[in-house]
């Protein structure tokens, strides 16, 4: 092997201009991947339900703006230039309009190229974010009563639930619309939603 110009030549190849141009092309290839990749993960941003994976998403997705206008309740928004290679896609801002978790998935049901699909069991499995509590923040917890996030849950108590004492319960049926953040009556919000990250 012979180093030459950063780039490691097999011996055989060492002086052979089609041999260094060869290696060269897979170092710059890895290394674009790797660039694209550093780019295009993790995901920055909440998206609508039933999105791929984030590199095959950003792939597949058109810009179209169906998703968009698809959305009952207008939480499916585009993301701003300034999102980089995301720039135009559908982004969902939980603090600003919450998903609601509508039965028929409509921004990913109008998706030509699949880069949203419904899946086949619906909300079973499907999650948008990651939902997590501040019980210090929480007044249920100071003993004052308050359910609010468990009231406006639009999936129900297999999702948000009260314990005996009135104290919210994440369970695995939630999937991270952001209902509940934005419904909290704490400021800031007892309750949190992360991004996925796959």
């Amino acid at each position: 092997m012979e180093l030459r110009g950063g780039v490691l030549i097999p011996a055989d190849e060492a002086y052979s201009r089609r041999g260094f141009l060869g290696a060269a092309l897979k170092v710059l290839a890895r290394e674009t991947g790797q660039l694209l990749a550093d780019r295009v993960a993790p995901r920055r941003s909440f998206r609508p339900p039933g999105a791929l994976p984030e590199a095959g998403f950003l792939a597949a997705c058109t810009r179209c703006g169906y998703c968009v206008e698809a959305c009952p309740v207008d939480a499916v928004v585009t993301a701003p230039p300034s999102a980089g290679l995301a720039a135009l896609t559908p982004v969902i801002e939980p603090t600003v309009e919450p998903c609601i978790a509508c039965e028929g998935m409509f921004c990913a049901s109008v998706c030509p190229t699949g880069a949203l699909v419904v899946p086949a069991d619906g909300w079973a499995h499907e999650k948008i974010g990651e939902l997590s509590l501040d019980a210090e923040r929480c007044i249920a917890f100071q003993d004052i009563q308050c359910g609010v996030c468990a009231r406006v849950c639009p999936v129900g108590p297999e999702a948000l639930d009260l314990d005996e004492k009135g104290r919210p319960v994440i369970l695995n049926g939630c999937v991270g619309c952001g209902v509940c953040v934005r419904a909290c009556v704490t400021s800031p919000s007892s309750l949190a939603l992360q991004i996925l990250e796959f």
